[in-house]
Formats: structure tokens, sequence, C-alpha cells
């Protein structure tokens, strides 16, 4: 039998980088799809324009480096960050939103700190942030679900409002954002927390018809197919269980003592499972292999801070979803978690 020698980590599902990025972007097919279905056809105008921003930034960027282009590029890494980058933002945002926020996220976090494996923040939440502060307008005008617009956006009115932001396509967005019951196209986050803020019940706030049994309208059925994406990559054996599980499980926990706490005021656990990003950030997001915790105690400790983080920002901080800042937040605690949860080397204590 010959023996290799290799350092580690060691990779024991026999992937290379290429084919676990694929396996990713494969897995984000069933949440897209959804999206599409809900949303409309903006999802994939922007996943293409991240796609072909991703490509030609990172070309640019290896091409300053004097780094060889395709060997980098074809590892899939940049592609999967446009890919996120992309589902996260609101389908018919401009076409400007996603071409900056794929560059900055190529260019300035990922390329600027030496490429794959270099990176502290995830580049794409680090995109997000950024847009969600510069352009907080076109950041959180999300269509309404498409059960509940009274004329369904083609397509031709989708290219004209994302590349010319045409009269004739915003009078047409205007005519379906007319909703059955009045309902604006805030998420069902940002619903909630506003009516809270003006004093109503959770309760009251879930009353219109944005919202069904379980959460908003479309956006349940969003996160259920990205959780089933997300258990494909744990049989693949691409991620790990722990921070997917210390994540949901702490917001499920913290949702249910707030609601417990206070009723009127705090949504359930069900809700915040399904709503925004929750399971976009748990399986696809919080578990990057660069800018997450590589140990398993300390996988469990970033997860559920995550997941606490999400809950407090959701429920007493300004923004509606959380799941970009939470993960930033604890990418820059990653080396102090991973130094303290460090397993002892064997023979540790032993006596002579």
């Amino acid at each position: 039998m010959k023996l290799t020698m290799a350092s580690s980590p060691h990779n024991h599902n026999h992937k290379n980088v290429s084919k676990l990025m694929l396996t990713v972007a494969a897995c984000c097919i069933p949440g897209i799809i959804v999206q599409c279905y809900f949303f409309g056809f903006g999802v994939i105008v922007q996943l293409l324009i991240a796609l072909v921003t991703a490509s030609l930034s990172e070309a640019c960027m290896l091409k300053i480096r004097n780094r060889p282009i395709w060997p980098t590029l074809s590892d899939g890494s940049a592609w999967l960050t446009a890919v996120l980058l992309a589902i996260s933002i609101p389908p018919l945002a401009p076409w400007w939103i996603i071409v900056i926020g794929t560059l900055f996220a190529i260019a300035m976090v990922k390329q600027l700190y030496g490429g794959l494996g270099f990176n502290l923040f995830n580049p794409a939440m680090a995109a997000y942030v950024l847009l969600l502060i510069s352009f907080p307008v076109q950041m959180t005008s999300w269509t309404m679900p498409s059960e509940l617009i009274a004329q369904p956006i083609g397509l031709i009115d989708t290219l004209s409002l994302i590349f010319l932001e045409a009269n004739t396509a915003k009078q047409s967005l205007i005519s379906a954002m007319v909703t059955v019951d009045g309902t604006t196209m805030a998420t069902p986050l940002d619903t909630v927390k506003t009516a809270v803020s003006q004093n109503l019940t959770v309760t009251e706030a879930m009353s219109g018809k944005q919202f069904d049994e379980l959460a908003g309208i479309g956006w349940a059925w969003v996160n259920i197919a990205y959780l089933v994406g997300g258990i494909f990559l744990l049989k693949a054996k691409v991620i790990n269980w722990h921070i997917p599980l210390a994540m949901l499980g702490s917001l499920a926990l913290c949702a249910a003592i707030g609601f417990i706490i206070a009723p009127g005021s705090q949504a359930g656990s069900v809700f915040h499972l399904l709503s925004g990003a929750t399971m976009l950030g748990a399986f696809f997001i919080a578990t990057d292999p660069v800018s997450a915790s590589t140990t398993n105690h300390g996988r469990l400790i970033y997860g559920a801070c995550i997941g606490l983080l999400v809950y407090l920002i959701r429920s007493f901080g300004g923004y509606p979803d959380a799941v970009a800042f939470a993960v930033l937040i604890m990418n820059m605690t990653v080396p102090l978690i991973d130094h303290y949860t460090q397993p002892r080397t064997y023979g540790h204590g032993a006596t002579k």
C-alpha cells in the first residue's frame, strides 16, 4: 500500500474546491426556484448580472496581482459569492446595486485580503451590509409575493425596471403592488417590526393577507426550500451540523422565551425560523469554511451567538432582518473562539 503524507486540513470527502463550491451552488437551486415562483424573473436577472460581474472583477484583480486567472476563477468561489449576494437582494433592484455589491465582495473583501482562504469576513454578507447602509431605499423595496399582486410583472417590465428604470415599467410595478388588502412592499419581518413600534400587537400585525399560518406568504416556502438544500449539504458532508443546528436552536429558543415573556410584542419561534434569510444564513452563509470557526466546540459557540444576535437585532435593533450583521460580527470573533476551543493534543497533562 502507498502511504501519502499531507498536511492538514484533510479533505475526507475527496472533493476539490471547485466541486465543493459547485455542490453548494447546486443546493441553492430549490430555494432559487421557489424565489422565482413567488418574486418573479428578477431573481434570475440579478443572478446573471452578479455572475458576470464576479467573473470580470475576479479576473481583473488576478491580473493586477499577477496571478493565473483561470485556475483561480474556475474554483467557483467567486461565482458562489455572486449567487449568495444576488439571492439576498430585492429582485427588482437597479442593475448597479448588484454590480457595486459584487465588485466590492470580490475585489475588496476577497482579493485585497489575499484571495480564497485569507478573507476575514464573509464576502457576500460584507457586500450586503455595504449596500443596505448605502442604499436603504433600493435594498428594502421587495416585491410582494405573486399570490398577492393584482397584476403579474412580466419579463419585459422586469428588465425595464432593472436596467432602464423606465416609466412604463414603474407604472406596471405600481399597479402590481396594489394588493388585495393594501399591503406595502415591506417584508413580513419589516411589517411586524413597524407594527409593534406603532403599539400594535404581533397578532394584529400578522392578521393581514401578507401572512399565512406559519409566517409571511412566500417567505415560509423560500426558507423551507433552503432548508431542503441545506439537508442535502449535510448529507453530502460538505458542511458540518454544528453551526446550522446551533444557530437555529439558539434563535428558536430566544424567540420562544421572548414570546413567553411578551407575547404581544414578540413573534414566536416558527415565525423567526421561516422569515427573512434564516435558513439561507444557517446552511449557506454562516457555514462559510473560511470565515467561520474551525473547531467543533467553536462552531457550536459561533452558531449559537449568531442565532442570539439575529433575534436581538430583529427584536430590538434598527433592521428587520439581521443575518448579515450577525455573521459579520461573529466573523470578527472567530480567531478568539478558535484559540480557546482548540482540542488538547494527545497526551496533554500526562505524568512522566
